[in-house]
């Protein structure tokens, strides 16, 4: 299988390929240009013979210092016509870049989408409601990157936002 899918991509998306790395892993992945992102996907989801129709995951990593560019936004699909045969994704992302959603071909991606937005700081296009997930709306940073400071940025700002609408709620009642 993996032959087969290997040969698929490198022929079909010889322009969108990235430079593979040596990782050690049995893991079949494939780094690809941002922009491409949609259009492999959906191919890979349609292909009659892959029929990667499940996106088993989605994450991204912080290079800080390691790589560039900095970020890597990585997709793990699985094919359960071939026994939950699974492929990696792997995108990379410079600071402030954006990535094209995968919303539309994959509507589970909604949720750990905005996770990777929210602690790491990296936005994806289109998405229907790019905004945070986990942290309060007005924390500031991305707790997940590498260069966030242990201690916070000093979070003394979150608790006094919160003892300002608790004291006007009261006042209210």
């Amino acid at each position: 299988m993996k032959e087969k899918i290997t040969e698929y991509f490198t022929s079909k998306f010889s322009d969108v390929l990235l430079p593979q790395r040596d990782i050690n892993t049995n893991l079949l992945y494939f780094s690809i240009k941002k922009e491409a992102l949609p259009k492999v996907v959906e191919a890979l989801k349609n292909h009659p013979d892959f029929a990667f129709t499940y996106l088993n995951d989605l994450t991204s990593v912080d290079w800080l210092g390691k790589r560039e560019p900095r970020f890597e936004v990585v997709y793990l699909l699985r094919s359960p016509k071939n026994k939950h045969f699974r492929l990696q994704l792997r995108v990379p992302v410079g600071e402030g870049e954006e990535v094209p959603s995968l919303t539309g071909i994959f509507p589970a991606s909604n949720w750990p989408e905005r996770e990777v937005y929210d602690l790491m700081g990296i936005s994806f296009t289109g998405h229907p409601q790019m905004e945070r997930l986990i942290m309060p709306d007005n924390f500031i940073g991305h707790p997940l990157r590498k260069d966030y400071p242990l201690e916070g940025p000093g979070q003394d700002y979150l608790i006094e936002d919160l003892l300002t609408i608790h004291v006007n709620e009261d006042i209210a009642s």
